[in-house]
């Protein structure tokens, strides 16, 4: 099952905090303190940038476009087609690694013409019985000691924001697999929390909130709130849902979040 995909069909997602009749009801009027920007958009062969500049238009947001490392984006030269055939386009334009390392493919400066980079732990080695990586956004992900898997799980969180590798914004922070997610409100503990806060206030990272995960909590965007982080929003979108942020929009207003909160790069133009 292809990444994102089992939340799509399923919404089930990062502990279910959300229901939608709550959802549909908490925004009525575009009333906001802050500027609608969906950090977190992908563009495919069947959902074109021109598509999404017109949501944009409809829904008054702006975006930023994210790709993966991998497939056409391998070195310096195809890392600076992406980017040259998105500077024509009033979008932010990022990169989404998805494993430690990933910059070894390209030089500083190249790097440097991004706006962002945004990157989320969902994929790690666990030095499972069959050797693969665990890809913890999948529905049929199987956790046989949850202790364990959190132990690792904030291992590998912690190699990504410690790392010196480029990194402006952490996505989908806090979000567990399915199988564990009824338990999302002990296993994230205080301390494990202060750790994620404590690690990306040392390089200035921003967390995203995640509107398909439906992560990160309450608790822990006032915690990293309180401490001066930043956030972004991200639909982890693909087609015509872009620019659907009904929890980012719930949750910034139920903790108070202004314009000034927020993350906004630089563009490279």
């Amino acid at each position: 099952m292809k990444r994102r995909q089992f939340i799509r069909n399923t919404g089930i997602a990062g502990g279910i905090m959300m229901t939608s009749p709550i959802l549909a009801n908490s925004f009525k009027t575009e009333n906001y303190d802050f500027r609608l920007v969906d950090m977190h958009v992908h563009t495919t062969p069947r959902f074109s940038i021109d598509q999404i500049l017109e949501v944009g238009k409809q829904k008054n947001i702006q975006f930023g476009i994210v790709e993966h490392p991998g497939g056409d984006i391998v070195d310096d030269a195809s890392l600076m087609k992406y980017i040259e055939n998105l500077r024509q386009y009033p979008v932010y334009i990022g990169l989404q690694p998805t494993t430690p390392g990933w910059s070894e493919s390209f030089s500083k400066e190249a790097l440097s013409e991004l706006d962002y980079v945004l990157m989320d732990p969902q994929t790690f080695e666990m030095g499972n019985s069959y050797g693969d990586p665990m890809r913890i956004w999948s529905f049929d992900t199987y956790v046989d000691d949850t202790e364990k898997f959190m132990e690792a799980y904030m291992e590998h969180t912690m190699k990504i924001l410690e790392s010196s590798e480029p990194l402006n914004i952490f996505g989908w922070p806090l979000f567990l697999p399915v199988c564990i997610a009824r338990d999302y409100y002990s296993l994230w503990t205080e301390d494990r929390m202060q750790k994620i806060i404590s690690a990306a206030k040392k390089r200035n990272i921003a967390f995203e909130i995640n509107d398909l995960a439906h992560t990160p909590h309450e608790k822990f965007i006032n915690m990293a709130k309180e401490q001066g982080l930043k956030f972004t929003f991200g639909s982890d979108t693909r087609n015509e849902k872009t620019g659907r942020l009904d929890y980012c929009k719930y949750i910034a207003k139920k903790c108070n979040l202004k314009e000034d909160d927020f993350y906004r790069p630089a563009r490279n133009i």
